[in-house]
C-alpha cells in the first residue's frame, strides 16, 4: 500500500487523536494525519489539529442540513486529501452510509470497552463505564475494529484489557482505559500501515 492518507474524525477533546499525531512524529508508521473532522464545531480535537498544522474542518448536521449536503462534503474532504484510512477517535455520530461503502475496510473504530458485550446504540462514553461496573464484569477494555453499518459491530483488530477494580466508579474506570486506548490505536494504524 502507497503511503497513508489518514482522516480523524472525533466529537470531544481528542485525546485518542492526540496520541496518534505524536505517533506520527516518530514515523511508526508509513502514513501522515491529513485532515480531522468533527460534527461539534466547539470540539477541542479541532485545536488539537489546528495546534499540530493538519486540517481541520467541522461537518455537522447543522452546518449542512440537507443529508446529500451532509454527505458531499464529507466525501469531498475526503477525496481533496485523497484519504486511504478513515480513524473514528472519538467520534459521536454514525458514518453515513455512503461513506462507509465507500471506504469500506478502510475504516477504523475505538471503543471503550470489550467488543461486542459492551457495544451498541448508547454505549459510548460514560454510559459504558457504567454498564461494565453495574454487570460486575472485573475485566474491561478498549477495542479497535473495522466499522460496518451497525454501530460498534465489525470485525475486531485489537482489544486490551484492564481489571475493574472494587472502588472503580465510572471516571476511574474511564481513566484506565483511555490508557489502553491512546496505546492501541496508533497499533491498530500501524498494522493497517
Amino acid at each position: 500500500m502507497s503511503k497513508l492518507s489518514i482522516a480523524v474524525f472525533a466529537s470531544g477533546g481528542g485525546t485518542n487523536l492526540q496520541s496518534l499525531i505524536d505517533v506520527s512524529r516518530k514515523d511508526v508508521f508509513d502514513g501522515e494525519i491529513a485532515a480531522v473532522i468533527s460534527n461539534n464545531s466547539g470540539a477541542f480535537a479541532l485545536e488539537r489539529a489546528r495546534n499540530a498544522g493538519i486540517a481541520a474542518y467541522h461537518i455537522s448536521g447543522k452546518k449542512f442540513p440537507e443529508k446529500n449536503q451532509f454527505v458531499s462534503e464529507i466525501l469531498k474532504t475526503l477525496e481533496n486529501h485523497k484519504i486511504n484510512l478513515i480513524v473514528l477517535a472519538g467520534y459521536m455520530k454514525l458514518l453515513p452510509l455512503e461513506v462507509v461503502r465507500k471506504y469500506r475496510n478502510r475504516i477504523l473504530n475505538i471503543h471503550p470497552a470489550l467488543l461486542p458485550k459492551y457495544g451498541g446504540k448508547g454505549m459510548y462514553g460514560i454510559n459504558v463505564h457504567k454498564a461494565v461496573i453495574e454487570s460486575g464484569d472485573r475485566i474491561s477494555g478498549a477495542t479497535v475494529h473495522f466499522v460496518d453499518e451497525i454501530f460498534d459491530h465489525g470485525v475486531i483488530l485489537i482489544q486490551r484489557t484492564v481489571p475493574v477494580l472494587p472502588d472503580d466508579d465510572p471516571e476511574k474506570l474511564a481513566a484506565r482505559v483511555l490508557k489502553i486506548e491512546h496505546k492501541i490505536l496508533p497499533e491498530a494504524v500501524s498494522m493497517f500501515a
